[in-house]
Order: C-alpha cells, then sequence, then structure tokens
C-alpha cells in the first residue's frame, strides 16, 4: 500500500494537514508530486539503492520527497536540523547522497552544509529559495513519464548513538513494489493498533526522527489523514485534537508530563472526546504519569517498545499494563531474548541485554561493521541489541530498567536511573529531571540528580533534602540521590527525549 493507491480512489482526502495553518496536500496532489519527483531522480542517473538527503522543519514537501523514494528503490536520508553544520553535513556525506533537497525554513543551515559537502552534485530547495540551491519547484516541471517500475525504497536514518558518531541505520531493502504488502511498521499499525482510511492522526514531533516520519507514512500508506504541528506545544495539542477531530495520536513520556502541568481548566476547556487512541513510545513512561493520562483519556494508551534499528517491537494496551504494571509488553515483531555480557540466557526475572531474534539479520550500520557487529549476538547473527537492558517475567512481557551505557554501578550495586526518575517526575515541584552517575572515590560512582523546578519554585538546600527524602520514602535507600543540582534547563531533544550523554558529558568535565 502507498499513497497512490488512495489517489486513485479518493483523490481530494487530505494526506497532510498542518494544524496551525491548515494547509493541506490531498492523496492526489501526494501521489503526483511524489510521482513527479521518482522520475527526475531516476533522470538524474539515481537507480534503486542510492541515497538522497533531506534537511527539512515539519512542511508537507517532506513527505513528497519521501515517498518518491520510497516508490523508486532509494534511500532516504533526514538530517536533523538542530544540529551544527558540521555534523548535519558529517550525515549527508557519510549516507552517499548524490541529491540533497533542503526546506527555506532551515535555510541557514543548508547553506552552510553545501558549502561542506560539496562533492554532492545536486541541490534543491522547497518552500522558498536558498542561495545556491536550484529550485524543487522547477525540478518536478522536468518531470518525464511515470515510473512503471517501482521497487520500494526505505528510509535510512541516523542514530544519535550514547557515544561517538552518529550511526546510519540501513535497513534490508524489501524485494518488493512499492504497491506490495510486506513492510513492517505499516503492518503494525494496520494489525497492532487498528489503523484505517478513517483515522486522523496527530503528529506532534520533528518528521527528521524515525516515530514520526516511519508512522505518519504507514498513516498515509493505509490511507488515513496526518496532521502535523509545527512543533509541539502542550495546549496547541490540545487544540489540534479539538479542531481535526484526531482519533489517534502518538507522544513521549515528556509530552504527557507537559499536558499534565497544563492548569486544570485549561485541560478541561478542550473536548478530547473524538480519541480512541494514544501511543507512546521512545522512553519508559513513569508508571503515575501513566495513570494520571489514563485517569484523563481514558482506557485508550497503548505503548510499544522499539528503536530506530528496527530489530524488533513489543506491545501493550492499557488492560493488560493494569495487570502488568511498568511493562512494554509483549514481542509484535522478532522473539526476544535476556542475555548476559557473554551472551548466556538469563532466567525469568533476572536482569540483561535485551536481544530481539528475526529470521535474518535485519540491519546494518552504515559505513560501520565494527558496530554492526556489536550489535548482534556472539553465537546468533539473526539476533540484534541496542544495547538496552531488561527482564521478562513468567507471561513474557517485557520489562525495561534502563540502558546499558547509563546504568550506574555504585558499590558494586547496579542502579538504574530510570526507576529514580520515574518517581521524581510527579514531584510537585519539579519541571523536568535526570538521574546520572558521578565519581566517588570509594563507590566507583554515586546518584546524582540534576532537576529543573516548575515556575514560581526556588532552588534551596532544603527542597534538595526535600527531594531526597522523597525518593528514600518510595525506593531502597541505596537507590536515593546522595546530591542534588538545580539548573535552568535539561538537554532534551525536539521530540522531549533526555541527552544524557551531553549532561553527563557536564559532570566530567568539571570534574564533579
Amino acid at each position: 500500500m502507498f499513497p497512490g493507491a488512495h489517489a486513485a480512489t479518493a483523490p481530494q482526502r487530505p494526506a497532510v494537514v498542518m494544524a496551525d495553518s491548515g494547509v493541506t496536500v490531498t492523496y492526489g496532489q501526494l501521489d503526483e508530486n511524489s510521482a513527479r519527483l521518482a522520475a527526475v531522480l531516476r533522470q538524474l542517473g539515481l537507480q534503486p539503492g542510492d541515497v538522497i538527503a533531506v534537511l527539512s522543519d515539519n512542511v508537507p514537501e517532506a513527505f513528497e520527497i519521501y515517498w518518491a523514494a520510497v516508490r523508486s528503490g532509494l534511500y532516504v536520508t533526514f538530517a536533523n536540523w538542530h544540529l551544527s553544520p558540521a555534523e548535519a553535513a558529517y550525515i549527508v556525506a557519510d549516507s552517499g547522497a548524490q541529491v540533497v533537497f533542503a526546506s527555506a525554513g532551515v535555510a541557514s543551515l543548508s547553506i552552510e552544509v553545501a558549502a561542506l559537502v560539496p562533492q554532492v552534485e545536486h541541490w534543491y530547495a522547497f518552500g522558498g529559495a536558498i542561495d545556491g540551491y536550484k529550485s524543487y519547484t522547477e525540478l518536478l516541471e522536468q518531470a518525464g513519464p511515470r515510473l512503471t517500475d517501482q521497487p520500494r525504497g526505505s528510509e535510512m536514518l541516523y542514530s544519535s548513538g550514547t557515544t561517538g558518531r552518529p550511526k546510519g541505520i540501513k535497513p534490508r531493502l524489501l524485494p518488493i513494489q512499492v504497491n506490495e504488502p510486506g513492510e513492517s511498521v505499516t503492518a503494525l499499525l494496520q494489525h497492532g493498533f487498528g489503523f484505517t482510511a478513517d483515522d486522523v492522526y496527530l503528529s506532534p514531533a520533528p518528521v527528521y526522527h524515525a516515530a514520526p516520519l516511519k508512522w505518519c507514512a504507514a498513516v498515509q500508506a493505509l490511507g488515513g489523514t496526518v496532521v502535523v504541528m509545527d512543533r509541539f506545544d502542550a495546549e496547541g495539542s490540545l487544540a489540534a485534537i479539538q479542531r481535526y477531530k484526531v482519533t489517534a495520536l502518538q507522544m513521549v513520556p515528556t509530552m504527557f508530563v507537559r499536558l499534565l502541568q497544563l492548569p486544570e481548566e485549561t485541560r478541561a476547556s478542550y473536548d478530547v472526546s473524538s480519541l480512541r487512541l494514544a501511543v507512546h513510545a521512545a522512553a519508559p513512561c513513569p508508571p503515575d504519569v501513566k495513570d494520571a493520562m489514563i485517569d484523563w483519556w481514558g482506557p485508550i494508551l497503548a505503548e510499544y517498545y522499539g528503536a530506530t534499528e528496527g530489530h524488533g517491537v513489543t506491545l501493550i494496551s492499557t488492560p493488560e499494563w493494569r495487570k502488568k504494571r511498568g511493562s512494554v509488553g509483549k514481542a509484535a515483531i522478532g522473539t526476544v531474548h535476556i542475555c548476559d555480557d557473554d551472551g548466556v540466557e538469563l532466567p525469568t526475572g533476572q536482569p540483561g541485554v535485551i536481544y530481539f531474534e528475526r529470521d535474518e539479520p535485519p540491519f546494518t550500520y552504515h559505513n560501520d561493521p565494527e558496530k554492526t557487529s556489536e550489535s548482534r549476538h556472539p553465537a546468533h547473527d539473526n539476533w540484534a541489541t541496542v544495547g538496552d537492558i531488561g527482564y521478562l517475567d513468567e507471561d513474557g512481557y517485557l520489562f525495561l530498567t534502563d540502558r546499558k551505557a547509563f546504568m550506574i554501578i555504585s558499590g558494586g550495586v547496579n542502579i538504574y536511573p530510570q526507576e529514580v526518575e520515574n518517581v521524581l517526575a510527579m514531584h510537585p515541584q519539579i519541571y523536568d529531571v535526570a538521574v546520572i552517575g558521578i565519581p566517588h572515590p570509594e563507590m566507583g560512582q554515586e546518584v546524582k540528580a540534576v532537576v529543573q523546578l516548575r515556575d514560581g519554585e526556588s532552588p534551596s538546600d532544603g527542597l534538595a533534602s526535600e527531594i531526597i527524602d522523597y525518593v528514600r520514602e518510595r525506593l531502597a535507600r541505596f537507590k536515593a540521590p546522595r546530591s542534588v543540582d538545580f539548573v535552568d534547563e535539561l538537554p532534551r531533544s525536539a521530540t522531549g527525549k533526555l541527552v544524557k550523554r551531553t549532561l553527563q558529558e557536564r559532570y566530567v568535565e568539571v570534574g564533579r
């Protein structure tokens, strides 16, 4: 399935609606422009397996370019426009992109990237002019006949990673045409979450991230309408739900926290009764936060666990979660194995490295065979991990503990920061929190909480002690922070994910 199928039967149905402006792209328009671009890319000499890159904010043209790649057997790489020019240029160069498309909304970055990657010959701007770039609109006008052979392409996105350069995640290209079934995310939305052409899906996150891009594309493959926010805003998302009668959305837990921090009268003033499904992922959701969202929106929350690598997925519904509180569900794609550092499978209830078994290896890290090898189980090449830690219960439900890279080892005891962060997420004076390990001369590491307070709250030694006691009352004493630092803001990505690596580096630099 792909937009062309729906353009043939419902050409005027909205495929993309911009939440703030109401600008709409129909399925007829999405199909026509993506088909034109696919033809032009072939005219430029690109063949299946080649790569194009995109620098774009949240605008409709991003989906035209995505589908042009996917309907012509190409890889498409979206670079995070919040990166520095050097970082974005590294992704463009490392991907091997032969053509780069850039939005006028990120013109200054795009100009600098072009100067840093002179080996790329073709640069095109959409949404306005960019110095040094040719016109996207004029490019479409050069299109010849539609391609009759439309092998399915794929995204090749870059993970931020916990250390070092970002990794290009290169999935295996499927041996199918774009209109044939077989794409796993589309199947997941259709069969795992019940998406149909009647759904209106709200996407509040940047399209350069894996989940927003893949889920929006899957909704379009199924014929639904995607409502895209320019950027996340708590009250703005409620307004969009009401205005467009949104039936389904996806958020990260931080977005839930921001919604819950709105005044009660603000929350109550918007009609969200159209929602049938609220999906969350990307990070473990504090149980108290999830409870509060269920109390507000009803038992419509569904959670999945996966990664940009696409190595596997688990799912859990609200009724299941109430029985298995804190779980991220049972495997929906792949088979879960929990192993120790040597690859030996661990018994039920014991935390270890999470591997997903697939029929064949699902991905490689582009230009990095060493990292690809590190992601595989020592004895099974079709078992892959991204370094997360968790355990299975007796019924096969997966519980996450934390990233292996963020685990704190204090006095030989493993402490998982996520558990402490979950407790502090609902503290009445805390707006945002991160828990990290810092060096300790005797214990190896000790636990530190880095806290951003709500507006109107003031840091103090007394409040720091209160926060520590708050954790001690709810968790084992050794898990509680030994110290609390107050900051103006924590480093988070545009999707709301905590960039803990950046925070840890600050404390290494200052030696505390």
